[in-house]
């Protein structure tokens, strides 16, 4: 048997295909495409340093790792390492080889401080653990069946507010990265996070692959978006996700998260999406309730764990 570890060859078309299969057996509550993996890596902060690194045995992919320095953080020294193995091809070195250089490439620019999305399984955590991780918060991910959930009837939206989609502001969307800053920087998190580059909010994340714009819904207020949910799709596999869902500062408490979800996923439904996926960080007390309110179901839970390295 041979174990390696290397880049992924994002020209390699088989190549992102195995990271997907990976991806995506380890991980079914999130839309792995070839296309979005190839994106992450291609349109990714130059600063963040970002890698996705494969476990290769005997030829065949069977583990992945996805690293990067938190670069949009007002803290220093921080990154972040996911890493992911078959779940039929464990116990074999993958995942140990893949931290190692995870751990190598973070150190080598500078991290101290190692954040890593685990499964909240006793093998899984147990993984961390030996390798000097130690357990923080915890997040869930969620699923809901278009096909026969009781959507809450749309409601009309009160006075002074407006539902647009995401696509009427293809001309100018500088007021929805705005808007996703700020609402990215009150998220429940280890690492803070303020970007502020908005040629690369263009470019990772307007551009991105998987998103929809048609059903990305923002709430505008007085013709200032207030709320938004952000929506990504899968055609081919009729599955639907909820990528971000927030609201500004100065207007919550007044249900337009809510508002704006509720449209997009009636929309979804409409358009023909079967599946709907999302995540929640059980920090969030907020839009759990929210969530539940849906109608979507715990399908699967994670937990961070962090390791000191000063």
């Amino acid at each position: 048997m041979t174990l390696n570890v290397r880049d992924l060859r994002i020209d390699d078309s088989a190549d992102v295909e195995a990271f997907a299969l990976v991806r995506h057996l380890a991980l079914p509550y999130i839309m792995w495409t070839p296309a979005a993996i190839v994106h992450r890596l291609a349109h990714t902060h130059p600063d963040a340093r970002f890698r996705s690194l494969v476990a290769e045995e005997d030829g065949e992919v069977i583990g992945t790792a996805q690293v990067q320095l938190a670069h949009d953080s007002p803290e220093p020294g921080q990154g972040m390492l996911n890493i992911y193995v078959r779940p039929d091809r464990t116990r074999r070195g993958a995942g140990d080889l893949l931290v190692r250089a995870a751990e190598e490439h973070l150190t080598s620019h500078g991290a101290t401080k190692l954040f890593a999305w685990v499964l909240d399984e006793p093998a899984n955590r147990a993984f961390a653990e030996r390798h000097g991780y130690h357990a923080s918060r915890s997040a869930h991910f969620l699923r809901l069946d278009l096909t026969a959930a009781a959507l809450p009837p749309l409601e009309t939206p009160p006075a002074g507010v407006e539902l647009r989609s995401a696509a009427e502001f293809t001309d100018d969307p500088r007021p929805l990265f705005e808007l996703d800053a700020e609402t990215a920087s009150d998220e429940p998190s280890d690492v803070d996070t303020e970007f502020g580059d908005y040629q690369n909010w263009i470019e990772e994340n307007w551009k991105h692959p998987l998103l929809d714009r048609e059903l990305t819904m923002v709430a505008l207020v007085e013709g200032r978006p207030a709320a938004f949910s952000v929506a990504h799709t899968d055609p081919a596999s009729r599955r639907y996700a909820t990528a971000m869902t927030g609201t500004s500062r100065d207007f919550r408490g007044r249900g337009l998260a809510k508002l704006a979800k509720n449209a997009s996923l009636h929309r979804a439904r409409a358009a023909g999406f079967t599946e709907a996926l999302t995540g929640n960080d059980t920090g969030n007390g907020p839009m759990l309730a929210i969530n539940k309110w849906f109608g979507y179901e715990i399908c699967g839970s994670e937990v961070r764990f962090v390791r000191e390295l000063t």
